[in-house]
């Protein structure tokens, strides 16, 4: 017990435990030398592309999927009446999909039903095309993020090994700890990264989905109506 006590008393023990401690993510990424900076550098605009297009994406199909539950409901009152126009209104100042599905299905209404179901399947793709816009670029900095990660952990092997053969074998630790910085903390950013763009990619999949499912759900609901006896 007295040795550690002696050990935590001494100046020389305690400046290098300060040290350590203080030792910050910005230390380890200049310590890396000009390829970790690159590289990471190249990390974080991948992921404030990343976090950009899935706050954008999250926020317009959050605003795609609300829908008065009433509109249906209206839409069916209108058609069963006669009143085409107003349905068509209806739908008009409502800024949804379905609400764009509904009044392409009512501008088709006298024309024979699969015309009508054809009409609304390809607003529907479009309607698709748009909740989906950029999501795939989620994907792909998933996939890339660790592979440039894993770019950076060759690179600083490789420069950790040169500087080994170059100095015949005897190279000091010191002058090894750039090569081993730049493999380390490249490799937990493009993980960091990729972790970050998967999530955030499966989650919009998922919530596009549920949108999608309402789309359908609301175009049968609609051709149902047409297909009722007046």
């Amino acid at each position: 017990m007295s040795m550690l006590q002696d050990l935590a008393q001494d100046p020389a023990v305690g400046e290098v435990l300060s040290e350590e401690k203080t030792l910050s993510v910005i230390d380890l990424i200049f310590s890396g030398g000009t390829g970790s900076i690159v590289i990471i550098a190249i990390l974080f605009v991948l992921l404030f592309v990343a976090l950009y297009i899935y706050f954008e994406r999250i926020f317009a199909i959050k605003a795609a999927s609300k829908i008065d539950k009433d509109f249906m409901n209206q839409i069916r009152d209108h058609v069963t009446n006669g009143k085409l126009e107003a349905a068509k209104l209806l739908c008009a100042q409502t800024d949804s999909p379905v609400a764009r599905l509904t009044e392409k299905g009512v501008s088709r209404i006298g024309k024979p039903l699969d015309d009508i179901n054809t009409a609304i399947e390809n607003a529907g793709t479009l309607e698709v095309y748009k909740l989906e816009r950029n999501v795939s670029v989620l994907a792909t900095v998933a996939g890339a993020a660790p592979m440039i990660g894993f770019l950076g952990t060759v690179i600083g092997m490789i420069l950790a090994f040169h500087e080994m053969a170059t100095s015949g074998g005897q190279a000091e630790m010191g002058s090894l700890a750039s090569g081993i910085y730049t493999a380390m903390t490249t490799t937990v950013a493009g993980l960091i990264v990729g972790i970050i763009a998967y999530i955030g990619y499966n989650h919009l999949v998922n919530r596009t989905d549920k949108v999608v499912h309402k789309m359908e759900a609301n175009a049968v609901e609609f051709l149902d109506l047409l297909n009722e006896p007046l």
